[in-house]
């Protein structure tokens, strides 16, 4: 079997490349961890938007709309305050149009490559990020943690292992969501008509001007139920839209069918995410993200059961760990 794990470069990024027969992917450690590219070299298909060649500078200022970035914490938080354990953290205000703090910061900073290498059937990268009270990012989330990503590619697609760690003294936060970028198509000789996707969504959020949750539920559209039936074009409307995670026979799942070649690119999030966003960059017919999420938008200032919106405490010494998997069927 054709494996490999090395270190390479991306566009002229230092970058953690893995091979498995025809699928390859590579990770950028310098850039959020972020997981940049997965493809089928010999089938031509493109699973995940890459940056255009010559627009890494471009990429690296705006690094949330390629490839898999990490969100901790995700989404908005209104006027960038975030009430926790009795204390109120200050986020910056980096959405001006809503006055909102938004997508957190571990998808702009550097992580650290742990290991990588192969085993008998499997290549993988393991990166991280460990904040103590040295590091920039504890001004403003003032806990000391690890957060790891383990990404394995084999046979049967590419594996994503989430690893945070408190290591601390206090109970902390634990939001997280990937900000996952999807072609669609994925082939380039297929269209947008071609697509069709299916998402285990339950109840769609209503959401304020300021892109915040009100706490209320709105219907489905017509679409929107085929978008958790049978399947929908992921371009029938503009998309930005937040809804409650209904697995479907235990699976939590994103499924992409490009019709013209018969196959279909299931993103498995696990159960663990009890949320989702779609955002479709205005029905661009390029690309859409469906992103799995631990909690609520803004959860922290929303008064409704810590359950329900997937407000979470991390206490000292807990881990929290889920995996996910892309694979074609």
């Amino acid at each position: 079997m054709n494996l490999k794990a090395y270190e390479g470069q991306y566009q002229g990024e230092p970058a953690v490349w893995l091979k498995c027969e025809s699928y390859e992917a590579a990770i950028l450690p310098g850039v959020g961890g972020n997981l940049i590219a997965f493809r089928d070299v010999e089938q031509g298909y493109r699973f995940l938007r890459e940056p255009q060649e010559g627009n890494m500078e471009e990429f690296k200022q705006n690094p949330g709309v390629h490839g898999i970035p990490v969100l901790f914490p995700p989404n908005r938080y209104e006027d960038g305050k975030f009430p926790w354990n009795g204390q109120m953290y200050q986020f910056p205000i980096n959405e001006e149009a809503t006055n909102n703090h938004l997508h957190g910061f571990l998808h702009t900073i550097p992580w650290e490559v742990e290991d990588y290498g192969v085993t008998g059937r499997e290549s993988y990268v393991t990166v991280r990020v460990t904040v103590n009270s040295q590091h920039p990012v504890y001004s403003m989330l003032p806990h000391e943690f690890t957060f790891k990503l383990t990404y394995t590619l084999s046979m049967d697609g590419l594996s994503q292992r989430v690893f945070i760690r408190n290591e601390g003294d206090q109970p902390m936060p634990c939001l997280l969501a990937f900000h996952t970028a999807v072609n669609a198509p994925f082939h380039a000789d297929s269209s947008p008509e071609d697509c069709v996707i299916r998402l285990s969504i339950g109840e769609r959020w209503e959401m304020s001007e300021r892109m915040l949750p009100t706490g209320q539920f709105q219907s489905l559209t017509p679409e929107e139920e085929q978008l958790k039936g049978d399947g929908v074009n992921p371009y029938f409307s503009g998309l930005d839209n937040h809804y409650t995670a209904a697995p479907q026979q235990g699976r939590n799942t994103m499924e992409l069918t490009d019709r013209r070649i018969g196959k279909t690119l299931v993103y498995d999030a696990g159960t663990s995410y009890k949320q989702w966003m779609i955002w479709n960059n205005g029905a661009c017919k390029e690309f859409f993200c469906p992103e799995p999420q631990i909690n609520l938008v803004n959860a922290p200032n929303v008064e409704l059961p810590p359950e329900q919106i997937g407000l979470y405490a991390l206490n000292p010494g807990d881990i929290w760990e889920e995996t996910s998997r892309l694979y074609l069927k």
